[in-house]
């Protein structure tokens, strides 16, 4: 079996961000997104993978690489304009051949193990498996409907009147039939070849499509609170060390990661956070669910609930909370105010915070 891994949307709900680098190197515990993708496809067994890439193609293989230190295979597959899932499908026929395979969206976080997903299907002689998790809100997914034995029924793409509850997550498993399936079927009335059409039309054929209910948790990290939520959950499960350096001035308390060449000094640190390395924290409070990158400058701040990406300075900000800050940004305080701080900024960006 083979991946094909999705990575060629513009990402229109992550911008500033997206208008700088892809949305999937977008860092969760200071790992780009795509990364926790591929490590889970390779705890599934899956070695060859292919990855849709669009106008950021370049910028994705820099950060990937060949897949050699993953244990993977990587094949980079481009797409020249985003016509839709099944499309990708379409274009990457030379790389999948007639084999089975998982195609993931490259923007989603599961923390389930796939392999049950993976075996299932291929105990079943299904023609398709299609990962669903119950969702309070369906209208904005795609939604199956199911029979009493998991077979899919139908599919629609948000439906006004949802006639179940089960979202459409970005995960399927295709045998060699949808290769037909994405050739026959129209682009919709957004001009994309929409692969619930795809399906819709295996179904339609008579072809068997399964379900595979999700338990564990899933998100698409289309949005920041999707990122910042997701960085929050993946920092439960950190492991901590001090592989740099912490003075006696500073305390750390709970999971706490200072990695390799990282400082700190007089400050206190709680987690589970990560402090990334060669970074640097002085005089300052770092909360919970806060993941520094490489290289940052943290100086008589207070932070929480946050991500800094790479070569970020704050300096003298205090109350920052809920915040996803971009590459080289600099973050200073003008003259004393109130307020809480909440910001979202770009790369390269230059920030005045009102302090109290």
């Amino acid at each position: 079996m083979k991946a094909l891994i999705l990575a060629g949307g513009s990402g229109t709900r992550l911008r500033p961000f997206s208008h700088t680098m892809a949305k999937q190197l977008v860092p969760v515990a200071n790992r780009p997104v795509l990364r926790h993708v591929l490590d889970a496809v390779r705890q599934a067994g899956i070695t060859k993978v292919g990855i849709i890439v669009g106008t950021r193609g370049d910028e994705i293989r820099n950060a990937i690489g060949d897949g050699s230190a993953q244990g993977l295979d990587i094949t980079f597959i481009p797409q020249a304009v985003p016509l839709g899932l099944a499309h990708c499908v379409m274009i990457a026929k030379d790389f999948l051949g007639d084999e089975s395979f998982l195609m993931y969206l490259g923007d989603n976080i599961i923390r389930e193990p796939l392999s049950g997903f993976v075996d299932a299907f291929r105990d079943s002689g299904a023609d398709a498996q299609i990962l669903l998790s119950q969702v309070p809100d369906p209208r904005q997914y795609g939604v199956a409907e199911v029979d009493a034995h998991g077979r899919i029924t139908a599919l629609v793409e948000k439906p006004s009147e949802p006639r179940s509850d089960l979202a459409v997550v970005g995960l399927y498993l295709f045998g060699p039939a949808i290769h037909t399936a994405v050739r026959s079927i129209a682009p919709s009335a957004r001009g994309e070849l929409e692969i619930t059409d795809a399906v819709q039309w295996l179904l339609d054929s008579g072809h068997t499509v399964l379900s595979h209910r999700l338990r564990g948790y899933w998100k698409d990290t289309g949005r920041v609170e999707d990122v910042l939520e997701c960085n929050r959950v993946f920092l439960e499960d950190l492991e901590p060390a001090v592989l740099g350096k912490v003075d006696d001035q500073s305390e750390t308390v709970g999971r706490v990661l200072v990695e390799e060449g990282a400082v700190v000094h007089a400050s206190r640190l709680v987690g589970p956070l990560i402090v990334g390395a060669g970074s640097t924290v002085t005089r300052s409070l770092v909360g919970p669910y806060t993941s520094i990158g490489s290289d940052c400058r943290v100086e008589d701040a207070s932070i929480g609930y946050s991500i800094l990406m790479e070569r970020v300075t704050v300096d003298g900000v205090r109350n920052l909370h809920g915040s996803l800050i971009g590459r080289d940004s600099v973050i200073t305080p003008p003259s004393p105010a109130c307020g809480t701080n909440q910001v979202v900024i770009g790369d390269h960006s230059r920030l005045q915070i009102c302090q109290h």
